[in-house]
């Protein structure tokens, strides 16, 4: 039987910073998502991505959520192909540029236009 305390040990070996997934996500974003933020469908924790931990040497980067650490991204490149699964995050928040337009501070809500 495996002690609980060995598994913690070995799980913490493998964690990184989730500032490390930056350069490779910048493959298929065209912005640093280092401060993007991300809602846990889990747990609905919200926190930059950055802050998450990073699990890389699985056939694919795993960014799990820092408070109950449950998968949030995962990304892979295979095949000539980039494969990324959001499943985890119920809302991702990728800060850009400022264009100037009125901010209403609720940057975690997604806003419906009228057609």
């Amino acid at each position: 039987m495996t002690d609980t305390a060995d598994v913690s040990d070995v799980v913490a070996a493998r964690r990184l910073d989730g500032n490390e997934a930056a350069g490779v996500l910048a493959e298929l974003f065209a912005v640093d998502l280092s401060e993007a933020r991300s809602r846990c469908a889990s747990c609905g924790n919200t926190a930059m991505l950055g802050a998450h931990h990073l699990y890389a040497d699985a056939p694919a980067l795993v960014l799990r959520c820092p408070s109950c650490t449950g998968v949030v991204l995962r990304f892979a490149a295979r095949r000539g192909r980039l494969l990324l699964d959001l499943r985890g995050a119920q809302l991702l928040v990728i800060p850009v540029a400022d264009d100037g337009g009125d901010d209403d501070g609720d940057d975690d809500a997604p806003t419906a236009s009228a057609q």
